[in-house]
Formats: structure tokens, sequence, C-alpha cells
């Protein structure tokens, strides 16, 4: 694994002295969610010594499992895909540290707002969709063929493209494996809107609905928005990569990476927030706590919000080669959180009422509770679900994902009650009236028992909501925006905003890594992995880095059976 590019002048760092010295490591990495914790494992994995500040009590950030309404619930949705694509888990062996994964399959079942709009079931298994759809829904199984011929190719490209830091040669090196196989494809998608591209295939808004709403509305992103038709590759990379659950919850995964971390070395510290970087001699030398602590070291990697770090933490006057770049994100505008979640303890799970014996025949005997449920409008009221956002106000049929996690992993009920989730996208950070006391949380509540057998309201013990200012106050997320890097493949192939795709800045010793940076979104790792192995690079450890790291091989993806 190699990186492009001469950097940061490293001569320029102080030399911090022996690792051992007081408030002294080789990597500082800010941010224990689960890419800062993937970073710094390798880079302990490398022989580096690193120290991960994490301003919460407790490591995770947003694929954390937190006490909650009298059980363990996620913080964010609670099903793994991306990061089951790549080595991670084989090559930090976090299976040794308590990981273990079920596989969720079916991964999805569609249901619409519309009565007419029957149900569909997602598998694993291209040609047991394919099946279910010849039974639910006959007019868009061609269009559903034609889908994954196009669409498999450059979901495998996507994930080849993560698997390394991006660069001119390794974006060639991909391309010329794949032997053109979804290069058109790709950057065709790439510039079209993902509606375009649903439309290209299917006629049918009870397939197009929840196509969009787990790929560019988890984005924020409106189904007309030019540049997001990658957002369509969602039932593909489900064919190629089987979405799992951890036992125990979302929150296993970085407790599982902490684990590892620790053993090969590194230290975790958390409640150790940061209010600035340590600039000497043009270069980061460290972080300065709240606490007005100062810890040195050769090298900062941010895994936190970048915005934040290079307007706020550099201060007023950025080091030389800086400038350019902080004016540049201060420019920025400065996006609001659109999600908000319901936890709930329930005594009963709910029943839908449009699972008939159809759905119930295809699952041969799964539990329908085992997928999580879409529930989507059509794309033209998603647009302007879209609009109303900007204007403060929730869509009157919101866009829904609901769970029942406590049915696939019995470790998560509580005397044989269940935990149920919902989250809510396209709720706006400024609702219109505010948060505080606002009846949008429980009419999300009412209109999805108009989905479910009666009773359902009734058999909630206890619940809560996470709305965007939720998680700004306790994810310290400005604005309740989780930052995701939503410039595709291709800005980093081209290294548009470098930082992000990269993961280096002009400034030496300064790195970033997160769901900000390439590949971005979700639980995936990717650019943790990719971070890492560039700041081991940087600092002059290139032979260390290949053989501890691995090769980008070894990703779990299987071929469709189409």
């Amino acid at each position: 694994m190699s990186t492009q590019g001469s950097g940061p002048d490293f001569s320029q760092v102080l030399d911090p002295g022996p690792a051992s010295a007081a408030g002294v490591a080789d990597v500082i990495v800010v941010g224990a969610g689960h890419n800062g914790l993937v970073c710094a494992a390798y880079l302990a994995r490398s022989g580096l010594d690193v120290l991960v500040l994490e301003a919460r009590d407790t490591v995770g950030g947003c694929a954390s499992t937190v006490d909650a309404v009298g059980a363990r619930v996620n913080i964010c949705n609670c099903d793994h895909i991306f990061v089951r694509a790549t080595a991670i888990a084989d090559e930090l062996s976090l299976a040794d540290h308590g990981l273990r994964y079920l596989d969720l399959d079916p991964a999805q079942l569609a249901i619409g707002w519309d009565d007419d709009q029957a149900p569909w079931l997602h598998f694993s298994s291209a040609e047991r969709t394919i099946d279910g759809l010849r039974r639910t829904h006959p007019s868009q199984v061609d269009g559903y063929r034609r889908y994954l011929a196009a669409a498999t190719p450059v979901a495998r490209l996507l994930i080849e493209m993560a698997a390394a830091a991006p660069s001119p040669r390794s974006a060639l090196h991909t391309v010329a494996s794949a032997r053109g196989a979804g290069v058109a494809a790709l950057l065709r998608w790439s510039r079209r809107s993902v509606g375009d591209v649903l439309r290209s295939f299917f006629t049918d808004e009870a397939i197009m609905a929840p196509a969009f709403a787990t790929g560019p509305a988890v984005w924020g992103c409106s189904p007309e928005t030019p540049g997001t038709g990658l957002g369509a590759l969602g039932f593909a990379l489900k064919h190629l990569v089987t979405p799992g659950r951890p036992v125990g919850g979302s929150g296993a995964l970085p407790a599982a990476l902490r684990s590892a971390f620790e053993a090969m070395g590194g230290t975790v510290r958390c409640g150790a927030p940061v209010e600035r970087l340590l600039v000497e001699r043009g270069a980061v030398t460290g972080a300065i706590l709240c606490s007005g602590e100062t810890l040195r070291a050769r090298a900062v990697v941010a895994a936190c919000d970048p915005r934040g770090v290079l307007v706020d933490w550099l201060g007023a006057a950025p080091p030389t080669g800086a400038d350019s770049l902080q004016r540049r994100w201060r420019a920025a505008p400065v996006n609001d959180g659109y999600e908000s979640k319901i936890d709930a303890l329930v005594m009963r799970p709910p029943v839908y009422r449009d699972v008939d014996d159809t759905i119930l025949d295809l699952l041969d005997g799964a539990d329908p509770l085992v997928p999580t449920v879409i529930i989507a409008p059509p794309l033209a009221e998603a647009h302007r679900a879209h609009e109303l956002m900007a204007r403060g106000r929730v869509a009157e049929r919101p866009m829904l994902f609901a769970n029942v996690p406590s049915v696939l992993d019995p470790s998560l009920q509580v005397e044989g009650r269940h935990v149920f989730s919902l989250e809510v996208l396209y709720t706006p950070y400024a609702l219109d009236g505010g948060w505080t006391g606002s009846a949008e949380p429980r009419r999300w509540l009412e209109r999805y028992a108009e989905l479910v057998e009666p009773g359902f309201l009734d058999n909630i013990v206890d619940w809560r909501v996470m709305d965007p200012p939720a998680y700004e106050s306790e994810f310290r997320m400005a604005r309740g925006y989780a930052p995701s890097f939503a410039g595709g493949p291709l800005a980093a192939m081209l290294g548009k905003d470098k930082e992000l795709t990269r993961y280096e800045t002009p400034v030496a010793g300064l790195f970033l890594t997160g769901a900000a940076t390439f590949p971005g979104a979700g639980i995936w790792g990717a650019s943790g992995r990719n971070a890492a192995a560039v700041v081991v690079a940087r600092l002059d450890r290139p032979r260390r880095v290949v053989r501890r790291l691995g090769r980008p091989g070894g990703r779990r993806t299987e071929r469709p059976d189409v």
C-alpha cells in the first residue's frame, strides 16, 4: 500500500524524544469513533506509540450502543455493510476481542405508505430477491436484472477503490484490474441524480423509494440532486456483501477495536476534549486539552469534524500554507443535521398489517422483524419533504427506518421485552417552533402505528428521541450534522479537497480521517485504515506498513447469482 505526492515536510516537526516521556506519543488520534479507532489500531500495529483522545466518556461515537429507556440501544442504525467488505476484522483479529456478527438475511423489508404499494423483500441472494419480486412486483423483474447487470460491476469497483488510499496510480490500477467493467457507468452515474438512474431501470415507486431512502436520503440529499447517482448502488452492494449486526449491538465493533488497539500497546483517554492544536515552527506537534494539558506527538490525526479542526483548532493565525485552506473551509456553508431517531422499550414487538402469506412464504420461516423495515414515500414526495425540511418542517408522511434488533439478537432483550428503533429522515435542526415540547416525535410514532396491528402504542414501556440538537449536545456535532464524504470516487481519484481524499493537510504533522473523508458514510472503517497507511508512510516507515497492514486484498465479496 503506497501513497503519492511529497506531502508535508516532516523535517520541521519537533522530535518529541522517547515515546515513554510524559505526555508524548508518536501519534495522537483525536476522536474515538470507529474510524479513529481503526486508524489508531493500524498505527499501533505498525509499531508506533499511539494515544487516542475522546471527548465523551465512552468510545464509539455514532456507532455506539448505550444505556437508555431501560435497555441497550444503538445511537444510529445497527446494520453494518461496508465494514464487512474490508479486511479490517481479519487483519485486526477482532473476533479475538469479542466481535461476532449475525448475518442479516433478508436485510430489508420495504413497505409503502400507500395501500396499493405491496411490500417486498431484499435478500442477500440476488436470485432469491428476483424470485420474490416475481411474486410481488412481476413487472419489475426485468428491470431488476438490467439494474444488476449495470450496477454490480460499479459496486465491485467502488469496493476495490475504497480498499486503499486513493491516488491517480491506485485508481488506474483498479480500473485496469477491472478491465473496464463498470467504469463507464461509474462516470455516467456520478454526474446524474439517483432519481434519474433509478427511473432508467424501474417504473414502480415500491422499488425506487427504498433504493433512494437507503442511499442519498441518508446523506441529506433530494432524489433529484445531481451527482448522487452512485447512491443507487445499494441493492447491488447488499448482494455482494451480506449486511450484519454485531452481537450486543452496533457498539460491539468499537469495543472490539478499542480492545485490539490496547492489546497492541495503544492508550485511550476518554473525557479528554481538545481545545486546539499545538503548532510550533509551522507544524502541528500535539494537542492542547480543554483542561490546559499539553500533549506532544510527531503527528496528529483528527478523526472528527474537519471544519472544527481546520477553522477553530488551528487558530486565527494558521501556519504558512494553511491560510488558503482555512479560508476555504471558513467560507463553506455549515450543514444542518437532518435525521432523528426514536428508541423505545416495548412489551411486544409490532406486527405489520401488510405482511401477508406471500411475504411469509418467501421468508421460509424467518421472522419478518429480522430485517430493517424501510417505509418511504414516492420520489416526488421525498423531494417535497426535502424542500419542507429547509423550511423547518417535517413531511406528513416521513421517511422511516424501523427495526427491532432484539428479535435477531436476543441478548438485547430485557426480561422478554424488545428494543424498537425508528429513524426518521428529513427532520430539520431548526424545527419550526423549536424541538422543546414539540409534538413531532410523538406524531412519528402515531403515523408508524397506522402500519401495524392495533395496540402498538400501548405496548411502549418507555421511549426517547435523539433529534439534531440532541446529537449536537451529546456528540459535539455542530448543528446536529454528522459529516460524511459525499464527493464520490471521482473526487477521490481527482484529488478534489485533497485533505479529505488524501488524508493529509498542507500543515506538517496534521492528518484527517473519519466519516468526512473518502469513502465516508456509514460503518465502513476504510478511511481509518487508509489514513493509517498514509501516516506511517509519512513517518518514514513504508516497508513496515506494507508488511503489517497487509495488502488491499482480502475483502469479502461474492459474485451475485444472476
